[in-house]
């Protein structure tokens, strides 16, 4: 009788280190979306973000964090320099390698700079603990500003202007970047990856959501109403 009690508690003993471990596992193996289906519907629609925000969250949380995605925005600007540059070392006789290489290196300013700012907002959004804004009905007074920062540089390449103007222009052309990333996407980013790494979202914070205009909740609202009756039709 006593060797079966000795038993029973010894396979017990063995059975509760596998139980912790398993759930543990199943903690980790939950990600940020499925904690995310348990917040209200206003703490939902903040951290959902917009389109540009769920295309970058749609990859791992290492992935998408703010330096990469700042880097991801150097990038894609210093993209857009190339035919600038190609234009002036054509009508300057350049040789391509030459040409390049300057493209190549303002390229790499560009996509260091912007990375270092995304790391920069990463780490403010981490102490301030500020909600994210969403900027879905403000993008459209960012829209227009790399283009008129591409077309002043594309100008100061051709023309002399003066200096002023032409620091006006790399502003206008590099600060939408940043600019997201620091007010919406860096703390948006590190709500959802408490989310995904299980710990409380909004601790710490004294404020947890962004009070936006009442136009942009009517919009949220409308939002859901159509998705409901989406799914019941």
């Amino acid at each position: 009788m006593g060797q079966k009690k000795t038993d029973l508690f010894l396979k017990s003993a063995r059975d509760r280190p596998v139980t912790v471990i398993e759930r543990a596992f199943a903690r980790r193996f939950v990600s940020w979306r499925d904690r995310l289906d348990e917040l209200d519907s206003e703490h939902r629609h903040m951290l959902e973000g917009g389109s540009l925000s769920q295309m970058f969250l749609r990859y791992p949380m290492t992935i998408s964090h703010p330096v990469f995605v700042g880097g991801f925005y150097g990038l894609l600007i210093g993209l857009t320099l190339l035919l600038p540059y190609g234009y002036i070392g054509n009508s300057e006789g350049q040789v391509l390698e030459v040409t390049m290489k300057d493209w190549g290196f303002q390229a790499l300013i560009l996509i260091t700079l912007t990375a270092f700012l995304g790391g920069f907002s990463s780490m403010l959004a981490s102490v301030a603990r500020r909600p994210p804004i969403r900027l879905e009905n403000r993008r459209r007074y960012l829209f227009p500003f790399p283009f008129v920062g591409l077309a002043v540089l594309s100008l100061s390449m051709m023309n002399d202007i003066p200096e002023l103007a032409i620091w006006g222009g790399w502003f206008c052309f590099v600060f939408p970047g940043p600019l997201y990333i620091h007010l919406s996407y860096a703390p948006r980013w590190r709500i959802l990856d408490r989310l995904d790494r299980g710990l409380a979202p909004f601790e710490g914070m004294s404020r947890t959501i962004d009070e936006g205009p009442v136009d942009e909740v009517v919009e949220a609202e409308d939002g859901e109403l159509e998705e409901v009756v989406e799914a019941s039709s």
